[in-house]
């Protein structure tokens, strides 16, 4: 079941003319294809069938093919609103946004996820600090967007003690958190890092000087000690902050300390933000909120100054939520409520029990109040819950956030209407369990339990974008509601935003994985793992098998800062760790350093008349196809003669090669055959001296 190919679209008649027209693809002697030919019927018969049984693997339902997908290690994944941090610049009072506060670049959306308060923090300089030495190095380039003049923060030789020193002109409160990005220069193509790795190049320390010295702080490092560009979330110490003095210029302090330093790759930062925020992207258009005060609730939102707003109370523990009116008349009973507005975006709800005779009971959440717009206003009625299996309903909306959906599940009682608040896949003892399939707009209702005849209407909904969230850092985006010329600028990526899995994708995942090895067995194999070591810059590997000693000896070359890497310990510890885990069990592993062989070239070529730099044109293409450490070409790759003759003769300056010698500097790990050269299985070639003499022809 999970790997047959669906067919809806074919027909019975479809199916019969395909068989019957691929029958000469498969013999000359059926000859007689009218229906009164016995072939002809089984044909027929079996085609019938084949369409039945499809029709029944079509038509299983949602809720079996993924379950089916989970007993092999498949789940769907989940739709996920993209990620995103903004800095705030030209702060001067400090600015307080609500939950769902809107942030728009184009016709993209992003909001708070909960109430943020923004002051006038700021970095004042950057300074770096070797171990042993007084003096400080400043960094002030980096707090320059424009221009991004990399830094190396650590120096050219980070060791441990080396430490950077962020100064600032305020910090948050003692306990509170913040976020800053480091923007680094990524030179080359590290595999991403395994979450369950610890730090494996660096180990750092981050303190903030307080009252008490410097402390310790709580930290979540995405940069991996600075192996490449993230967010440092950081947690402010329970002590109030001092004013250092040490560095070159006072302000309050946060510095970076190396307790360990093995870094392939040495750290050069291009711009650090501070002070970030978080905002997600998504497009709330209705919302529902739950407080859990009985007599006078406080909202805050934006939305609310220009919505329909619907309030529902619980009156007693475990039971559902009953619907109250807006009533201003402090008198009447009934379930009713008063509401006052004391500023923009903010709505008090008073509640009576004593005087109206109803009112919330102190719980937790036991009011909840929706807010819809006139969008969702106009079409927030789902439907009626029928009952019967896999009953599929449509929604207004598709491209649904997931985490914010929420509906409200009425139903009629002998003392009125009551409600309940469902989110998708809850599943619980007479609870109304569905699935939402955010991107088609659509519910799927597995199980009604108690909730059959119940009316649905919508509670909260937020449109998201995906992937297209994951916007590119350096974007100035627009406040909604906002005109105190604030300026708000993303330094990373949005991360994390996509649609839900359609079943169809999952089932490919599980054909794909069903493919791939997970035990190396073949050279392509052992290859694979190595390149793919996470963590790692690997840029070149290369396994040979030597059979009569059950060895795979593997080549492997570190994509780093050295023209000429060998191959560290750190790399041969994490790459035999790996390897340890896939090889067969009686293959014994052995990783090479490389080696690096010049390339003398020398020779004559006749140019034509009229072209300048002809001499830097040859050398040129001479050095791209002898030079193994940039290009395509791999340890032990057979260097050709005539590649690189024809690669000469063909350039459009030059009238014909008339002398051309390639020979090794050595032939320690490099053997000449013919004109060819062939390096070792560890060895990779490079150009050497190029003594080529350009003669102008003339007819």
């Amino acid at each position: 079941m999970l790997t047959y190919i669906s067919s809806d679209a074919k027909t019975f008649e479809e199916r019969y003319v395909e068989a019957l027209t691929s029958i000469p693809l498969y013999t000359d002697e059926w000859t007689n294809f009218n229906p009164s030919d016995p072939g002809i019927t089984i044909l027929e018969t079996l085609t019938g069938f084949e369409t039945l049984q499809q029709d029944k693997l079509d038509s299983i339902p949602y809720r079996v093919r993924q379950n089916l997908l989970k007993m092999v290690g498949f789940t769907v994944k989940k739709g996920r609103s993209a990620r995103l941090l903004l800095s705030a610049t030209n702060v001067t009072d400090p600015v307080v946004l609500p939950a769902n506060h809107k942030f728009r670049i184009g016709d993209i959306v992003f909001e708070t996820n909960r109430m943020t308060e923004l002051k006038d923090y700021r970095i004042l300089g950057l300074y770096g600090k070797k171990e042993g030495e007084e003096s400080f190095e400043a960094f002030d380039m980096l707090l320059d967007k424009e221009t991004r003049i990399p830094a190396l923060i650590f120096g050219e030789k980070p060791v441990a003690g080396d430490m950077l020193y962020i100064i600032t002109n305020a910090l948050p409160a003692p306990g509170s958190e913040t976020t800053f990005y480091f923007t680094l220069q990524e030179r080359y193509n590290r595999n991403p890092m395994d979450p369950r790795m610890e730090n494996t190049f660096a180990q750092i320390r981050w303190e903030c000087l307080t009252e008490t010295g410097w402390t310790k702080m709580d930290v979540r490092d995405n940069t991996n000690a600075f192996l490449m560009s993230g967010e440092v979330k950081l947690w402010m110490p329970n002590t109030p902050a001092a004013v250092c003095t040490e560095t070159p210029q006072e302000g309050y302090c946060i510095r970076v300390v190396l307790e360990t330093a093995e870094y392939d790759v040495r750290p050069k930062v291009t711009v650090v933000d501070a002070f970030l925020f978080e905002v997600w992207q998504r497009d709330t258009i209705s919302e529902c909120h739950s407080l859990s005060k009985n007599t006078e609730v406080e909202l805050r939102s934006e939305m609310a100054e220009e919505a329909y707003i619907d309030v529902f109370c619980r009156e007693a523990k475990g039971e559902p939520y009953r619907k109250y009116e807006y009533n201003p008349d402090s008198e009447m009973q009934g379930r009713y409520y008063n509401q006052e507005h004391t500023a923009f975006g903010i709505f008090k709800f008073l509640f009576d029990k004593k005087t109206r005779g109803f009112g919330p009971e102190r719980l937790r959440d036991c009011v909840k109040i929706v807010i819809y717009t006139e969008q969702v206003m106009r079409q927030y009625v789902i439907g009626r819950v029928l009952g019967y299996d896999n009953q599929e309903m449509a929604l207004p909306f598709r491209n649904i956030s997931t985490q914010s959906f929420c509906l409200i599940a009425r139903r009629e009682t002998e003392e009125g209407y009551i409600y309940d608040f469902v989110r998708p896949e809850k599943a619980e003892d007479g609870s109304l369990h569905y699935h939402l399939l955010e991107n088609d707009g659509r519910i799927i209702i597995e199980d009604a339990g108690a909730f059959i005849g119940a009316d649905l209407f919508l509670a909260s909904v937020a449109i998201t974008n995906g992937e297209t969230g994951n916007i590119r850092p350096g974007n100035e985006l627009r406040s909604v509601h906002d005109d105190s010329g604030i300026v708000y600028f993303n330094p990373g990526f949005g991360t994390g935003g996509a649609f839900r899995e359609r079943i169809e994708q999952v089932r490919q995942r599980f054909l794909q994985d069903m493919l791939m090895p997970y035990t190396a067995v073949t050279e392509t194999d052992y290859e694979k793992v190595v390149l793919n070591t996470p963590g790692l810059c690997v840029h070149k590997a290369k396994a040979e098998m030597d059979e009569s000693r059950n060895l795979v000896r593997i080549a492997v070359k570190p994509g780093t800062d050295e023209h000429f890497p060998g191959l560290p310990d750190i790399y041969r510890k994490i790459i035999m760790k790996r390897l340890e885990d896939r090889r067969l069990l009686t293959t014994r592993v052995e990783l090479v350093s490389p080696v690096y062989m010049p390339i003398n070239v020398t020779g004559t070529v006749y140019v034509k008349i009229h072209y300048e730099n002809s001499l830097e044109e040859v050398e040129r293409v001479i050095r791209e196809k002898i030079d193994y450490l940039q290009s395509e070409k791999n340890f032990g790759d057979r260097l050709k003669f005539d590649e690189v003759f024809h690669a000469i003769e063909f350039l459009e300056c030059v009238e014909y090669v008339y002398d051309l010698s390639i020979r090794p500097q050595s032939l320690v790990h490099a053997k000449m055959i013919d004109a060819d050269i062939l390096p070792a299985a560890n060895c990779l070639l490079y150009p050497g001296q190029i003594q080529i003499e350009t003669v102008t022809f003339e007819s």
